[in-house]
């Protein structure tokens, strides 16, 4: 009796545990917060997501010029006598920078001059030999032809003389060129030579810089050049990132330049900035376009390989959780990030203890 009721109890026993396997199965899983519904609920920082103004824009290097940058070179050869100022000094407009050899030019002066009184005697002469020639013939004294040969001599004399003065002036004209001096205000920049150097009308003796009234150059890739408009505006950025001025395309290059095969395009700089000198390289963004798009705190964003995820607050069956979402950076705007997609205005997304996060994990949401 006993073998027979165990032959019936087994049976039963494995369509009871198969039955409760089919029943299993075929009930529905319930909802993820339902199932972490045990967990314990963290509590996480959460802040809304807005809409800004983000710009479309590309980086450059800007080559700082001067509008008025000058390279000193001399308009006379020989040897420097004397240096008078220093790289990076403050000078003013005529103010003497350096001073080349004008021991041969003052000989030719001395020279002319000497000359020049030579004939400025002759002249005097000739001016009172022809008074006394007008008088004699006046009297009848000497014929028509010999006052005229004393009128052609007189006028001779008189040009030959002026001749002289104006070939003096000449020469003192160019002794003044031995004197080099500033064109303008400015600053002094390099000085590569050094007293007693040879220089020639092709040295470069310094360069003078007036430090303000800047332009930008920019070369733009010649397969943006289509974009490029006037008035485009343009941030300079210093090493950091901040933004120096912020200005505008004022030149736009017809020509490729066929080195770089970039446009050209200028952009005042009219800041004083002490940070900004001539001849200085700065990044400089050209803003494309400028539209609304959803920006969220950096600190929120998580990011596994490639991918960048953020966790939004989501409620479902009365339970709150962390919910993941796959998100596109399009660029950095300070200390947020600009998202082109994954987001909406509106969502919020949590901003602390992200690492200890995990999808459909509950929360209670606090504030920013």
């Amino acid at each position: 009796m006993s073998e027979v009721h165990l032959k019936h109890v087994v049976p039963l026993v494995v369509v009871a545990t198969v039955a409760g396997v089919l029943l299993t199965g075929c009930k529905p899983q319930s909802a993820a917060p339902a199932a972490a519904a045990g967990m314990q609920a963290m509590p996480v920082a959460t802040e809304v997501v807005d809409l800004k103004q983000v710009a479309s824009s590309s980086d450059y290097v800007a080559t700082i010029k001067s509008r008025r940058s000058v390279t000193v070179m001399p308009q006379v050869t020989g040897n420097l006598t004397a240096i008078a100022v220093r790289s990076g000094e403050r000078v003013r407009s005529g103010q003497v920078l350096m001073t080349v050899d004008p021991a041969k030019q003052l000989a030719l002066v001395n020279a002319q001059l000497a000359t020049e009184k030579q004939k400025k005697a002759l002249f005097d002469y000739n001016t009172i030999e022809i008074e006394r020639q007008r008088k004699l013939f006046a009297d009848g004294v000497v014929s028509r032809d010999a006052l005229d040969q004393a009128e052609q001599l007189y006028q001779n004399t008189r040009a030959d003389w002026q001749s002289a003065i104006a070939t003096r002036k000449s020469l003192e004209e160019q002794l003044a060129y031995y004197t080099i001096r500033a064109p303008f205000d400015g600053v002094v920049g390099d000085i590569p030579v050094h007293v007693g150097d040879y220089v020639t009308t092709a040295t470069a003796l310094t360069t003078v810089d007036e430090n303000k009234d800047f332009e930008a150059y920019i070369y733009i890739p010649t397969e943006r050049g289509a974009q490029v408009r006037m008035g485009m505006p343009v941030q300079l950025l210093d090493q950091n990132g901040n933004v120096i001025e912020t200005t505008a395309i004022d030149f736009l290059s017809p020509q490729v330049d066929s080195t770089l095969q970039g446009i050209l395009v200028k952009a005042a700089v009219r800041s004083d900035d002490a940070r900004l000198r001539s001849a200085q390289m700065v990044k400089a963004r050209v803003i494309w376009s400028m539209r609304p798009m959803p920006t969220i705190p950096i600190l929120s964003v998580v990011r596994q390989g490639e991918q960048s995820f953020v966790f939004v607050v989501a409620s479902e069956g009365g339970h709150t959780f962390a919910h993941q979402v796959g998100i596109t950076i399009a660029q950095t705007v300070g200390n947020s990030y600009a998202v082109s997609s994954g987001l909406s205005a509106g969502d919020r997304v949590i901003t602390s203890k992200t690492q200890f996060l995990v999808d459909h994990m509950p929360i209670v949401p606090l504030g920013a």
